[in-house]
C-alpha cells in the first residue's frame, strides 16, 4: 500500500539531543538509544470514516518523534498499518450501502491528503491488514507451533497466557482488563473459551463477509495480530518505540506483545510503549461511535489553513487529555498570522537561544507547547510586543523558519 508524499525538511545546522518519551509499562521517561536505524511502529486506521482531530492529535504527536530522532541524527524506520478489514468498517459499508473495499480506498485516501496537508513524514512502510495476511498465517503458525493456539467453532484463538510477561504492557489488573475487554472488541463471555482475555487471532468465514485461505479454513485475521505480524516483519524483535493512542493500551498493544513474544521467546516486542492522549468534544472523548467528531477534512475544506490546525495540537502535551474548541482553532490562527509577521522581516531577535530551546524540548517527552513558547517569546521579542523591537540577529528569520519545520513541522510561508 502507498503512504503520501514526504514533504522536503531542512537539515539544521545543529544536532538536537538524545530523545526520551514516556514509557507506559514503566511510567517514567526513557531515553531511547537506537542501535543502528530508530524503529517506529505506530497503529494506523480503520477507514470507515474520515480523519477526526483525534486520529490528527496522535500522528502528529509521533512525527515529533520521528522528526526529533532525525534531529538528533538517527535514520528512522517508520512503519504503519492500515486495517482495511475488520467489523467496523464491514459494518459501516453496508449501512451505507457501499462496497467495503471502494469504502476503504475512499477513506484511505483521505486519510493521505490530511496528513500531507498536516506535514506529517509518512511510513518507510504502509501496510493494509489484506496485504499482510500471508504475515498473520506465517504468525498463527508460529503460535501454534508453541501450542498457544485454540480453536472454538470456527475460529482460532490465542492464550494470553502463554506469554508470561502478560499484563506487563499495560500495568492492567485482571479486573480491569475484564472490565474494558468488551468495549474494546474483545468477547469475554463466548463459550468455549480458556480464558475470558483470549482474543481471536483468525475469524472464521461468515456469511456475507469477506475471506482468504488459510490452513484452518477460509476467514480473515483477528486485529491484533495484523499489527504483531506487521511490526516484526518490518522491525524485527525490540523495536525502539511501539505508539498510538491511550486507547490502545489495553487491549490492543497488551495482545500484539504477546502474539510476538510467544512466537520469539526471550525477545521483547517492543523497548518503550508511548500512548498519546485522548482529545474531547462536547464534552466526551472524540470518537465514530459518539459521533462528535471534527474532521481535519472539513476544517481545510473552509479554507482553514493545515498549519494553524497543527499549531492547536502542537499547544498541547501529547500524553495530555483535552478539549477541543472552536477557539483553540482560531488562537492558532492568529498565532500563526503573528510568527508569519515576525519572520517576514528577516532580521530579529536572536535566534540560536530559541533553536536550542525548541530542539532540547522536543527531546524531552516531545514537549511541544514548550517548544511552541519559545517560538512566542523570540516573536514577541522580534516584534517588541513587550517594549522595543529586537532585530539585532540578521539572519534570525532564516534559522527559526528551518527549526520550525524541521522540528515542530510547522512551515510558514508568506503571500
Amino acid at each position: 500500500m502507498r503512504a503520501w508524499p514526504s514533504p522536503e525538511i531542512p537539515v539544521l545546522p545543529v544536532a538536537g539531543p538524545p530523545v526520551a518519551v514516556h514509557d507506559t509499562p514503566s511510567s517514567g521517561l526513557v531515553t531511547t538509544a537506537p542501535d543502528g536505524p530508530a524503529r517506529l511502529y505506530v497503529c494506523g486506521i480503520t477507514p470507515y470514516d474520515a480523519t477526526h482531530l483525534g486520529h490528527a492529535n496522535t500522528y502528529v504527536a509521533f512525527d515529533l518523534l520521528n522528526r526529533a530522532w532525525r534531529n538528533a541524527g538517527h535514520e528512522v524506520v517508520y512503519v504503519q498499518n492500515v486495517t482495511d478489514v475488520d467489523d467496523p468498517l464491514l459494518e459501516r459499508a453496508a449501512k451505507v450501502h457501499v462496497d467495503w473495499v471502494e469504502l476503504a480506498e475512499r477513506e484511505t485516501e483521505l486519510f493521505r491528503q490530511d496528513m500531507s496537508a498536516l506535514r506529517v513524514l509518512p511510513p518507510a512502510h504502509y501496510v493494509g491488514a489484506v496485504e499482510s495476511i500471508p504475515l498473520v498465517v506465517d504468525l498463527i503458525q508460529r503460535l501454534e507451533a508453541a501450542g498457544s493456539v485454540y480453536r472454538v467453532d470456527e475460529d482460532l484463538y490465542f492464550s494470553v497466557t502463554a506469554d508470561p510477561a502478560f499484563g506487563t504492557e499495560s500495568g492492567w489488573t485482571r479486573e480491569q482488563m475484564l472490565e474494558i475487554f468488551a468495549e474494546r472488541g474483545g468477547d469475554p463471555e463466548r463459550p468455549g473459551k480458556k480464558d475470558p482475555l483470549d482474543c481471536v487471532v483468525w475469524r472464521g468465514e461468515r456469511e456475507g463477509e469477506p475471506s482468504w485461505g488459510s490452513p484452518w479454513g477460509p476467514g480473515r485475521p483477528g486485529w491484533h495480530i495484523e499489527c504483531a505480524a506487521i511490526a516484526m516483519q518490518h522491525l524485527g524483535g525490540a523495536f525502539d518505540v511501539q505508539g498510538g493512542g491511550s486507547d490502545l493500551v489495553f487491549p490492543h498493544h497488551e495482545m500484539c506483545a504477546g502474539h510476538a513474544q510467544v512466537a520469539a521467546p526471550g525477545t521483547a516486542f517492543a523497548q518503550v510503549y508511548s500512548h498519546a492522549g485522548m482529545v474531547g468534544y462536547d464534552g466526551e472523548k472524540m470518537s465514530k461511535s459518539r459521533g462528535n467528531l471534527v474532521f481535519v477534512s472539513a476544517l481545510r475544506n473552509s479554507e482553514v489553513d493545515p498549519m494553524a490546525i497543527r499549531l492547536a495540537l502542537l499547544r498541547h502535551h501529547y500524553r495530555a487529555d483535552w478539549e477541543w474548541t472552536d477557539q483553540e482553532l482560531w488562537t492558532a490562527v492568529d498565532d500563526l498570522a503573528q510568527w508569519r509577521r515576525a519572520l517576514s522581516l528577516g532580521a530579529g531577535a536572536p535566534a540560536a537561544p530559541v533553536v536550542s530551546e525548541v530542539l532540547a524540548a522536543l527531546a524531552d517527552d516531545l514537549d511541544a507547547p514548550r517548544a511552541t513558547a519559545a517560538v512566542d517569546r523570540w516573536v514577541a521579542a522580534t516584534l517588541g510586543t513587550d517594549g522595543l523591537a529586537d532585530t539585532s540577529d540578521p539572519d534570525a528569520a532564516g534559522q527559526v523558519l528551518a527549526v520550525l519545520d524541521a522540528a515542530l513541522g510547522v512551515a510558514v510561508w508568506f503571500d
